[in-house]
């Protein structure tokens, strides 16, 4: 069987030990609160992934772009919200989406969105975005907005819809709840206006892998959209969603070269391969451009990460002996934000616990 040692660098590995023990966390965590679970695939964007985070959940999932949604309704996926607002533009493109199989939903703010949207053949359902914090896109819950978007959009109608991106800058564990209640109170406030202009309102969805992991309760809400729970990464162990014990996806790297005199070595892994993502910078936690860790994903001794990036090298500098480095030698560099990392690369080595890869599944990218 093929191991770690043989494969082509670099690459991403995904261990399917920690990644199904992540999907039961939050599988169960959300049980408890009596909501769906509608994983986010915008991180992994694999089918295989996606099986495993719907097993024993209703099988709806969430995607970022036309590219995925389109992928997993080829792979047999028939319940697909688009969680990105889609330009006018794009809805014949949405509507193959159907043409496949699947129920479609759709977001929008805007109420030129809603009329694009509802003028169209194809059957989509339609859920109104709440900004609860983030200021990013949506509309506040007391906005005047909101039910004239909901009007405009007429039996195409679902629901409302929000994300705390906003959670991502807490950190501790008090915030990221007060933020969680916040983002719940939010589409809570917004779907009881909708209902009280008598408009549909049967979704009401929130999600991001901070809040769900620290939630304290969900009244009013009807499911949760994680996402980069499956995988974790340093940010989340940094700002407590996580353990680095917890992170499944790491990316290999051989040593390309070695600087005894400087205690520094090189990596055939850059920028394109680990991504410029600094998100734990700042931090108590601050990783470079990514922890180094050996091939069986222990942290190197001596705080090892990856100082500078260029396109196709990675220059890791730490505080620990050098000694033991030899070129040829492969390292995991554990990731600042697997989904960033991710993006890079066409599939996943897949291993459980060990260094034989046990699969290898695909993954879709592009828009």
């Amino acid at each position: 069987m093929t191991t770690l040692n043989e494969i082509q660098t670099p690459c991403l590995v995904l261990d399917r030990g920690i990644l199904e023990r992540n999907l039961r966390r939050m599988s169960h965590a959300m049980s408890g609160h009596g909501v769906a679970l509608r994983p986010h695939l915008k991180t992994a964007k694999s089918a295989e992934v996606a099986r495993l985070a719907t097993r024993g959940e209703a099988g709806g999932i969430t995607v970022s772009t036309l590219a995925e949604a389109e992928y997993f309704a080829d792979h047999g996926f028939t319940d697909i919200l688009i969680a990105a607002s889609l330009p006018p533009a794009k809805l014949d493109r949405a509507a193959g989406v159907i043409a496949k199989g699947a129920v479609v939903t759709l977001v929008t703010d805007h109420v030129a969105g809603a009329e694009a949207i509802a003028s169209h053949d194809a059957s989509f359902q339609a859920l109104v975005e709440i900004d609860s914090g983030d200021r990013r896109a949506g509309v506040r819950a007391s906005s005047d907005m909101l039910p004239e978007i909901g009007r405009a959009l007429g039996p195409k109608l679902r629901g409302v819809l929000t994300h705390a991106g906003h959670s991502y800058s807490c950190s501790d564990t008090e915030c990221m709840k007060e933020v969680a209640e916040g983002e719940r109170m939010a589409v809570v406030k917004a779907a009881e206006r909708l209902r009280g202009a008598g408009l549909d309102c049967t979704v009401v969805s929130v999600g991001s892998t901070p809040t769900m992991t620290h939630v304290e309760r969900l009244d009013g809400v009807t499911e949760a959209r994680p996402g980069v729970y499956m995988f974790q990464d340093l940010f989340q162990a940094t700002i407590g969603s996580c353990t680095r014990d917890d992170i499944a996806m790491t990316v290999l790297a051989s040593v390309i070269g070695v600087n005894r005199d400087e205690n520094r070595f090189l990596i055939d892994a850059g920028a394109l391969a680990l991504s410029k993502d600094r998100s734990t910078d700042g931090t108590p936690g601050d990783a470079g451009y990514g922890e180094v860790w050996d091939i069986h994903g222990t942290p190197l001794d001596g705080g090892w990460k990856i100082e500078r990036v260029f396109q196709e090298h990675g220059a890791a500098a730490g505080d620990g002996p050098i000694d033991h480095i030899r070129l040829g030698d492969r390292v995991r560099i554990g990731p600042n934000h697997a989904c960033i990392t991710a993006a890079a690369h066409d599939r996943y080595y897949v291993v459980d616990g060990g260094l034989e890869v046990v699969a290898e599944w695909g993954r879709v990218n592009g828009w």
